[in-house]
Protein backbone atom coordinates (compact mmCIF):
# COMPACT_ATOMS: atom_id res chain seq x y z
CA UNK A 1 0.00 0.00 0.00
CA UNK A 2 1.40 3.52 -0.61
CA UNK A 3 3.27 5.47 1.68
CA UNK A 4 0.27 8.42 1.21
CA UNK A 5 -2.47 6.38 1.74
CA UNK A 6 -1.15 4.61 4.66
CA UNK A 7 -0.34 7.89 6.27
CA UNK A 8 -3.93 9.18 5.74
CA UNK A 9 -5.35 5.90 7.06
CA UNK A 10 -3.51 5.85 10.37
CA UNK A 11 -4.12 9.30 10.98
CA UNK A 12 -7.92 8.50 10.95
CA UNK A 13 -8.62 11.46 8.22
CA UNK A 14 -10.71 8.95 6.30
CA UNK A 15 -13.05 7.96 9.17
CA UNK A 16 -14.60 11.34 9.34
CA UNK A 17 -16.54 12.73 7.34
CA UNK A 18 -15.03 15.40 4.73
CA UNK A 19 -15.97 19.08 3.36
CA UNK A 20 -15.58 19.47 -0.35
CA UNK A 21 -12.43 21.01 -0.26
CA UNK A 22 -10.58 18.50 2.31
CA UNK A 23 -12.11 15.86 0.09
CA UNK A 24 -10.54 17.32 -3.72
CA UNK A 25 -7.73 18.04 -1.45
CA UNK A 26 -7.23 13.94 -0.53
CA UNK A 27 -8.35 13.15 -4.11
CA UNK A 28 -5.38 14.99 -5.10
CA UNK A 29 -3.16 12.84 -2.75
CA UNK A 30 -4.23 9.85 -3.64
CA UNK A 31 -4.32 9.95 -7.55
CA UNK A 32 -1.00 9.13 -8.10
CA UNK A 33 -0.76 6.40 -5.85
CA UNK A 34 -4.11 5.55 -7.24
CA UNK A 35 -2.57 4.88 -10.38
CA UNK A 36 0.16 2.50 -9.58
CA UNK A 37 -1.76 0.48 -7.01
CA UNK A 38 -2.99 -3.07 -7.50
CA UNK A 39 -6.29 -4.18 -7.81
CA UNK A 40 -7.04 -4.54 -4.15
CA UNK A 41 -5.74 -1.35 -2.89
CA UNK A 42 -7.22 0.33 -5.05
CA UNK A 43 -10.54 -1.37 -4.21
CA UNK A 44 -9.49 -0.33 -0.82
CA UNK A 45 -8.67 2.90 -1.42
CA UNK A 46 -12.06 3.88 -3.30
CA UNK A 47 -13.75 2.15 -0.24
CA UNK A 48 -12.72 4.43 1.90
CA UNK A 49 -12.87 7.58 -0.90
CA UNK A 50 -17.10 6.77 -1.18
CA UNK A 51 -16.81 6.47 2.51
CA UNK A 52 -15.60 9.90 3.43
CA UNK A 53 -16.96 12.28 0.26
CA UNK A 54 -20.80 10.07 -0.22
CA UNK A 55 -19.82 9.61 -4.07
CA UNK A 56 -20.85 6.38 -5.81
CA UNK A 57 -17.93 3.95 -6.46
CA UNK A 58 -17.49 4.99 -10.01
CA UNK A 59 -17.54 8.52 -9.30
CA UNK A 60 -14.81 8.05 -6.66
CA UNK A 61 -12.83 6.15 -9.46
CA UNK A 62 -13.83 9.04 -11.96
CA UNK A 63 -12.81 11.76 -10.08
CA UNK A 64 -9.23 10.17 -8.82
CA UNK A 65 -8.53 9.63 -12.86
CA UNK A 66 -9.72 13.12 -13.13
CA UNK A 67 -7.40 13.96 -10.72
CA UNK A 68 -4.27 12.53 -11.75
CA UNK A 69 -5.51 13.63 -15.40
CA UNK A 70 -4.76 17.81 -13.47
CA UNK A 71 -1.63 16.76 -11.82
CA UNK A 72 0.00 15.56 -15.22
CA UNK A 73 -1.28 18.34 -17.50
CA UNK A 74 -2.48 21.06 -14.95
CA UNK A 75 -5.43 22.81 -16.02
CA UNK A 76 -6.77 19.89 -18.34
CA UNK A 77 -8.53 18.14 -16.56
CA UNK A 78 -12.03 15.95 -17.86
CA UNK A 79 -12.06 18.61 -20.66
CA UNK A 80 -8.37 18.39 -21.45
CA UNK A 81 -9.08 14.00 -22.07
CA UNK A 82 -12.25 14.39 -23.99
CA UNK A 83 -10.46 16.72 -26.13
CA UNK A 84 -8.44 14.68 -27.58
CA UNK A 85 -11.42 12.41 -28.93
CA UNK A 86 -11.44 13.01 -32.61
CA UNK A 87 -15.07 13.81 -34.36
CA UNK A 88 -16.19 10.81 -36.21
CA UNK A 89 -18.25 12.89 -38.58
CA UNK A 90 -15.59 15.18 -40.35
CA UNK A 91 -15.84 17.49 -42.48
CA UNK A 92 -15.88 15.53 -45.59
CA UNK A 93 -18.74 13.99 -44.26
CA UNK A 94 -21.04 17.33 -43.11
CA UNK A 95 -20.06 18.64 -46.62
CA UNK A 96 -21.45 15.72 -48.53
CA UNK A 97 -24.46 15.45 -46.19
CA UNK A 98 -25.23 19.32 -46.45
CA UNK A 99 -25.51 18.85 -50.35
CA UNK A 100 -27.73 15.83 -50.05
CA UNK A 101 -29.56 17.82 -47.42
CA UNK A 102 -30.15 20.86 -49.78
CA UNK A 103 -30.97 18.43 -52.81
CA UNK A 104 -33.71 16.82 -50.74
CA UNK A 105 -35.43 19.96 -50.23
CA UNK A 106 -34.06 20.29 -46.60
CA UNK A 107 -35.61 17.19 -44.69
CA UNK A 108 -35.26 16.56 -41.15
CA UNK A 109 -32.89 14.17 -39.70
CA UNK A 110 -35.96 11.39 -39.12
CA UNK A 111 -37.06 11.68 -42.22
CA UNK A 112 -33.72 11.56 -44.21
CA UNK A 113 -31.80 9.20 -41.94
CA UNK A 114 -33.63 6.18 -43.41
CA UNK A 115 -33.11 7.12 -47.15
CA UNK A 116 -29.58 8.05 -47.20
CA UNK A 117 -28.58 4.64 -47.53
CA UNK A 118 -30.40 4.37 -51.02
CA UNK A 119 -29.93 8.25 -52.47
CA UNK A 120 -26.53 8.44 -52.17
CA UNK A 121 -25.99 5.68 -54.66
CA UNK A 122 -28.77 6.85 -57.09
CA UNK A 123 -26.73 10.60 -56.28
CA UNK A 124 -23.47 8.76 -57.27
CA UNK A 125 -24.87 7.42 -60.19
CA UNK A 126 -25.99 10.61 -61.67
CA UNK A 127 -22.60 12.59 -60.85
CA UNK A 128 -24.20 14.95 -58.29
CA UNK A 129 -21.79 13.70 -55.24
CA UNK A 130 -18.57 12.13 -55.13
CA UNK A 131 -17.36 10.51 -51.91
CA UNK A 132 -15.44 8.05 -51.28
CA UNK A 133 -15.37 4.47 -49.34
CA UNK A 134 -15.40 6.19 -45.52
CA UNK A 135 -17.48 9.43 -46.13
CA UNK A 136 -20.12 6.91 -47.63
CA UNK A 137 -20.35 4.33 -45.03
CA UNK A 138 -20.61 6.95 -42.39
CA UNK A 139 -23.59 8.56 -44.97
CA UNK A 140 -25.28 5.14 -44.07
CA UNK A 141 -25.00 4.96 -40.64
CA UNK A 142 -25.52 8.57 -39.57
CA UNK A 143 -28.30 8.75 -36.98
CA UNK A 144 -31.19 11.60 -37.00
CA UNK A 145 -29.73 13.38 -33.89
CA UNK A 146 -26.13 13.82 -35.69
CA UNK A 147 -27.80 15.36 -38.92
CA UNK A 148 -29.98 17.80 -36.91
CA UNK A 149 -26.98 19.01 -34.69
CA UNK A 150 -25.07 19.03 -37.81
CA UNK A 151 -27.42 20.89 -39.93
CA UNK A 152 -28.65 23.26 -36.84
CA UNK A 153 -26.86 25.86 -38.78
CA UNK A 154 -28.19 25.90 -42.06
CA UNK A 155 -31.72 25.06 -41.50
CA UNK A 156 -34.45 27.79 -41.51
CA UNK A 157 -37.58 28.73 -40.63
CA UNK A 158 -40.58 29.68 -42.84
CA UNK A 159 -43.50 31.80 -41.41
CA UNK A 160 -46.26 31.84 -44.27
CA UNK A 161 -49.80 32.54 -43.04
CA UNK A 162 -52.94 31.42 -44.96
CA UNK A 163 -56.29 31.74 -44.73
CA UNK A 164 -59.45 29.71 -46.08
CA UNK A 165 -61.63 30.45 -48.30
CA UNK A 166 -63.63 27.54 -48.71
CA UNK A 167 -67.77 28.39 -50.09
CA UNK A 168 -70.09 25.78 -48.60
CA UNK A 169 -72.38 24.21 -51.66
CA UNK A 170 -75.18 22.85 -49.17
CA UNK A 171 -77.65 22.02 -51.83
CA UNK A 172 -76.72 18.23 -52.27
CA UNK A 173 -74.79 17.93 -48.41
CA UNK A 174 -77.92 15.82 -47.83
CA UNK A 175 -76.60 13.07 -50.86
CA UNK A 176 -73.19 12.67 -49.42
CA UNK A 177 -72.72 10.96 -46.46
CA UNK A 178 -70.48 12.67 -43.49
CA UNK A 179 -67.07 10.63 -43.60
CA UNK A 180 -66.54 8.65 -40.25
CA UNK A 181 -63.18 6.46 -40.03
CA UNK A 182 -65.49 3.03 -39.72
CA UNK A 183 -66.21 3.11 -42.89
CA UNK A 184 -63.03 3.48 -44.48
CA UNK A 185 -60.86 1.04 -45.35
CA UNK A 186 -57.82 3.23 -45.01
CA UNK A 187 -55.27 0.54 -45.36
CA UNK A 188 -56.18 -0.22 -49.06
CA UNK A 189 -54.68 2.09 -51.76
CA UNK A 190 -56.96 4.25 -53.88
CA UNK A 191 -59.18 6.28 -51.39
CA UNK A 192 -57.89 9.60 -51.68
CA UNK A 193 -58.52 13.03 -49.39
CA UNK A 194 -58.78 15.99 -52.00
CA UNK A 195 -59.13 19.99 -51.36
CA UNK A 196 -58.31 23.53 -53.14
CA UNK A 197 -55.84 25.65 -52.51
CA UNK A 198 -56.12 29.41 -53.35
CA UNK A 199 -54.08 31.45 -54.96
CA UNK A 200 -55.64 35.10 -54.32
CA UNK A 201 -52.62 37.11 -52.65
CA UNK A 202 -55.13 38.55 -50.19
CA UNK A 203 -57.49 39.44 -52.36
CA UNK A 204 -60.59 36.95 -52.76
CA UNK A 205 -62.00 39.66 -55.37
CA UNK A 206 -62.06 38.52 -59.44
CA UNK A 207 -61.14 35.05 -60.64
CA UNK A 208 -57.45 33.72 -59.28
CA UNK A 209 -56.17 30.38 -59.83
CA UNK A 210 -56.40 27.22 -57.93
CA UNK A 211 -54.74 24.10 -57.03
CA UNK A 212 -56.29 20.91 -56.54
CA UNK A 213 -54.65 19.07 -54.23
CA UNK A 214 -55.15 14.87 -53.94
CA UNK A 215 -53.45 12.41 -51.29
CA UNK A 216 -53.70 8.52 -51.13
CA UNK A 217 -54.18 8.32 -47.17
CA UNK A 218 -52.76 4.36 -47.49
CA UNK A 219 -49.23 5.31 -49.39
CA UNK A 220 -49.35 9.11 -48.86
CA UNK A 221 -49.19 9.58 -52.87
CA UNK A 222 -49.98 13.33 -53.95
CA UNK A 223 -51.36 14.83 -57.08
CA UNK A 224 -51.20 18.59 -57.54
CA UNK A 225 -53.28 20.43 -60.27
CA UNK A 226 -53.61 23.82 -60.79
CA UNK A 227 -57.45 25.50 -62.05
CA UNK A 228 -57.75 28.92 -63.78
CA UNK A 229 -60.61 29.52 -61.02
CA UNK A 230 -63.07 27.41 -59.28
CA UNK A 231 -65.57 26.35 -61.42
CA UNK A 232 -66.80 22.95 -60.99
CA UNK A 233 -66.01 22.68 -64.86
CA UNK A 234 -61.98 22.88 -64.41
CA UNK A 235 -62.06 21.29 -60.50
CA UNK A 236 -63.62 18.25 -62.07
CA UNK A 237 -61.02 18.16 -65.66
CA UNK A 238 -58.27 18.57 -63.24
CA UNK A 239 -59.39 15.73 -61.05
CA UNK A 240 -59.80 13.70 -63.64
CA UNK A 241 -56.38 14.13 -64.52
CA UNK A 242 -55.02 13.58 -61.04
CA UNK A 243 -57.23 10.12 -61.26
CA UNK A 244 -55.52 9.20 -64.27
CA UNK A 245 -51.99 10.59 -62.72
CA UNK A 246 -52.22 8.09 -59.67
CA UNK A 247 -50.68 4.42 -59.69
CA UNK A 248 -53.84 2.88 -58.69
CA UNK A 249 -57.43 2.38 -58.99
CA UNK A 250 -59.76 4.89 -57.19
CA UNK A 251 -61.96 4.16 -54.61
CA UNK A 252 -63.05 6.59 -52.17
CA UNK A 253 -63.04 9.91 -52.54
CA UNK A 254 -63.42 12.62 -49.25
CA UNK A 255 -63.98 16.02 -49.86
CA UNK A 256 -64.83 19.46 -47.92
CA UNK A 257 -68.36 21.18 -47.96
CA UNK A 258 -67.18 23.34 -50.89
CA UNK A 259 -69.75 24.03 -53.80
CA UNK A 260 -66.46 22.86 -56.23
CA UNK A 261 -66.79 19.32 -55.26
CA UNK A 262 -70.34 19.38 -53.38
CA UNK A 263 -72.17 19.14 -57.11
CA UNK A 264 -73.93 17.31 -59.69
CA UNK A 265 -71.06 16.32 -61.75
CA UNK A 266 -69.14 14.44 -59.06
CA UNK A 267 -72.00 12.33 -57.30
CA UNK A 268 -72.85 11.12 -61.23
CA UNK A 269 -68.98 10.23 -62.00
CA UNK A 270 -68.83 8.69 -58.69
CA UNK A 271 -71.88 6.99 -58.81
CA UNK A 272 -71.23 5.60 -62.58
CA UNK A 273 -67.69 3.89 -61.48
CA UNK A 274 -68.56 2.71 -58.00
CA UNK A 275 -66.43 5.50 -55.81
CA UNK A 276 -67.15 6.33 -52.55
CA UNK A 277 -67.93 9.87 -51.96
CA UNK A 278 -68.04 11.27 -48.47
CA UNK A 279 -67.38 14.49 -46.96
CA UNK A 280 -65.82 15.95 -44.04
CA UNK A 281 -67.85 17.58 -41.02
CA UNK A 282 -68.48 21.55 -41.75
CA UNK A 283 -65.46 23.75 -39.83
CA UNK A 284 -63.07 20.20 -38.75
CA UNK A 285 -60.31 20.55 -40.66
CA UNK A 286 -58.79 17.46 -38.94
CA UNK A 287 -61.29 15.21 -40.81
CA UNK A 288 -59.23 16.39 -44.03
CA UNK A 289 -55.72 16.12 -41.93
CA UNK A 290 -53.55 14.44 -44.61
CA UNK A 291 -54.34 16.92 -47.40
CA UNK A 292 -54.63 19.69 -45.27
CA UNK A 293 -50.81 19.08 -44.27
CA UNK A 294 -49.85 18.83 -47.95
CA UNK A 295 -51.62 21.86 -48.57
CA UNK A 296 -48.77 23.46 -46.42
CA UNK A 297 -46.12 21.30 -47.37
CA UNK A 298 -46.33 20.24 -50.71
CA UNK A 299 -48.46 23.41 -52.01
CA UNK A 300 -47.82 26.75 -50.05
CA UNK A 301 -44.31 25.88 -49.10
CA UNK A 302 -43.54 25.40 -53.30
CA UNK A 303 -45.76 28.54 -54.32
CA UNK A 304 -45.96 30.45 -51.51
CA UNK A 305 -49.14 33.05 -51.38
CA UNK A 306 -49.14 35.20 -54.51
CA UNK A 307 -51.47 35.90 -56.28
CA UNK A 308 -51.95 33.69 -59.79
CA UNK A 309 -54.52 35.09 -61.98
CA UNK A 310 -53.16 34.26 -65.71
CA UNK A 311 -53.67 31.76 -68.03
CA UNK A 312 -49.61 32.05 -68.03
CA UNK A 313 -49.45 31.52 -64.38
CA UNK A 314 -51.53 29.03 -64.47
CA UNK A 315 -49.89 26.86 -67.01
CA UNK A 316 -46.45 27.27 -64.82
CA UNK A 317 -48.32 26.41 -62.14
CA UNK A 318 -49.21 22.62 -64.09
CA UNK A 319 -45.44 22.33 -65.21
CA UNK A 320 -43.98 23.02 -61.98
CA UNK A 321 -46.32 20.06 -60.36
CA UNK A 322 -45.55 18.36 -63.08
CA UNK A 323 -41.80 17.71 -62.11
CA UNK A 324 -43.04 17.95 -58.10
CA UNK A 325 -45.05 15.04 -58.22
CA UNK A 326 -42.02 13.24 -59.18
CA UNK A 327 -39.65 14.87 -57.08
CA UNK A 328 -42.08 14.56 -54.04
CA UNK A 329 -43.43 11.40 -54.48
CA UNK A 330 -40.38 9.24 -55.43
CA UNK A 331 -37.78 11.20 -52.82
CA UNK A 332 -39.70 12.74 -50.11
CA UNK A 333 -39.69 10.25 -47.21
CA UNK A 334 -42.86 10.67 -44.77
CA UNK A 335 -43.49 9.13 -41.58
CA UNK A 336 -47.49 8.01 -40.63
CA UNK A 337 -48.83 7.82 -36.79
CA UNK A 338 -48.15 4.29 -35.64
CA UNK A 339 -50.35 4.27 -32.27
CA UNK A 340 -51.75 6.94 -30.12
CA UNK A 341 -52.04 6.47 -26.35
CA UNK A 342 -53.42 9.19 -24.19
CA UNK A 343 -52.55 8.96 -19.88
CA UNK A 344 -54.41 11.51 -19.07
CA UNK A 345 -53.91 15.00 -20.74
CA UNK A 346 -50.87 13.28 -22.45
CA UNK A 347 -50.78 11.91 -25.62
CA UNK A 348 -47.71 10.10 -27.17
CA UNK A 349 -47.50 9.50 -30.41
CA UNK A 350 -45.36 7.16 -31.93
CA UNK A 351 -44.18 7.06 -36.08
CA UNK A 352 -43.03 4.58 -38.55
CA UNK A 353 -39.82 4.66 -40.04
CA UNK A 354 -39.99 7.22 -42.59
CA UNK A 355 -40.50 6.35 -46.30
CA UNK A 356 -40.97 7.94 -49.73
CA UNK A 357 -44.71 7.59 -51.11
CA UNK A 358 -42.52 5.40 -53.64
CA UNK A 359 -41.57 2.96 -51.18
CA UNK A 360 -45.13 2.64 -49.32
CA UNK A 361 -46.66 1.58 -53.07
CA UNK A 362 -44.16 -0.67 -53.25
CA UNK A 363 -44.40 -2.40 -49.66
CA UNK A 364 -48.09 -2.57 -50.39
CA UNK A 365 -49.72 -6.23 -50.98
CA UNK A 366 -52.64 -4.37 -53.17
CA UNK A 367 -50.27 -2.81 -55.52
CA UNK A 368 -50.41 -4.90 -59.11
CA UNK A 369 -46.83 -6.75 -60.36
CA UNK A 370 -46.99 -4.61 -63.33
CA UNK A 371 -47.81 -1.36 -61.87
CA UNK A 372 -44.99 -2.15 -59.38
CA UNK A 373 -42.68 -2.53 -62.35
CA UNK A 374 -43.57 0.81 -63.95
CA UNK A 375 -43.21 2.50 -61.46
CA UNK A 376 -39.69 0.93 -60.59
CA UNK A 377 -38.55 1.87 -64.42
CA UNK A 378 -39.50 5.08 -63.86
CA UNK A 379 -38.02 5.59 -60.26
CA UNK A 380 -34.57 4.18 -61.88
CA UNK A 381 -34.55 7.02 -64.52
CA UNK A 382 -34.72 9.77 -62.18
CA UNK A 383 -32.07 12.23 -60.73
CA UNK A 384 -33.60 14.17 -57.65
CA UNK A 385 -31.33 16.82 -58.29
CA UNK A 386 -31.70 17.49 -61.87
CA UNK A 387 -35.70 17.30 -60.48
CA UNK A 388 -34.71 20.21 -57.68
CA UNK A 389 -32.97 22.38 -59.97
CA UNK A 390 -35.60 22.39 -62.58
CA UNK A 391 -38.36 23.20 -59.18
CA UNK A 392 -35.97 26.23 -58.53
CA UNK A 393 -36.11 27.53 -62.48
CA UNK A 394 -40.28 27.28 -62.37
CA UNK A 395 -40.46 28.94 -59.22
CA UNK A 396 -37.95 31.78 -60.51
CA UNK A 397 -40.01 32.24 -63.30
CA UNK A 398 -43.10 32.20 -61.28
CA UNK A 399 -41.99 34.75 -59.44
CA UNK A 400 -41.35 37.03 -62.15
CA UNK A 401 -44.86 36.95 -63.44
CA UNK A 402 -45.24 38.02 -59.81
CA UNK A 403 -43.40 40.69 -60.36
CA UNK A 404 -43.93 41.64 -64.01
CA UNK A 405 -48.15 42.10 -62.92
CA UNK A 406 -46.82 44.33 -59.81
CA UNK A 407 -45.29 46.39 -61.91
CA UNK A 408 -47.87 47.05 -64.34
CA UNK A 409 -50.26 47.85 -62.04
CA UNK A 410 -51.01 51.23 -61.59
CA UNK A 411 -50.15 53.15 -58.69
CA UNK A 412 -52.91 54.50 -56.49
CA UNK A 413 -52.38 58.33 -57.60
CA UNK A 414 -53.11 57.38 -61.26
CA UNK A 415 -56.19 55.52 -59.90
CA UNK A 416 -57.47 57.95 -58.48
CA UNK A 417 -57.25 60.50 -61.10
CA UNK A 418 -58.90 58.03 -63.61
CA UNK A 419 -61.90 57.37 -60.58
CA UNK A 420 -61.99 61.45 -60.60
CA UNK A 421 -62.33 61.80 -64.17
CA UNK A 422 -64.90 59.03 -64.50
CA UNK A 423 -67.47 60.80 -62.13
CA UNK A 424 -66.82 64.34 -63.85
Amino acid sequence: MSRTFAHLKAKGGLEVPLTRKQARGMILELARDYRKASKKQKSEMLAHVVAVTGYTRSAAARALRNALCDLLSPGGGAAKRSAKRGRKYGPDVIKALRRIWAILDCLSGKRLAPFLPEVVPILEKHGEISVDDDVRAKLMTISAATIDRALKADRQKLALKGRSGTKPGSLLKSQIPVRTFSEWDDARPGFIEIDLVEHNGGNPRGEFACTLDAVDIATRWTETRAVRNKAQRWVFEALMHIIECMPFALKGIDSDNGSEFINNHLIRFCRANSVTFTRSRPNKKNDSCYVEQKNWSLVRVTVGYARYDTQEQTDLLNRLYGVLRLYSNYFQPVMTLASKERNGSKVTRRYDEAKTPYQRTMLHPDIPDTVKEMLTAEYQKLNPASLRRQITQLQAELAKTVRRDASQASPPEACDDAADAKES
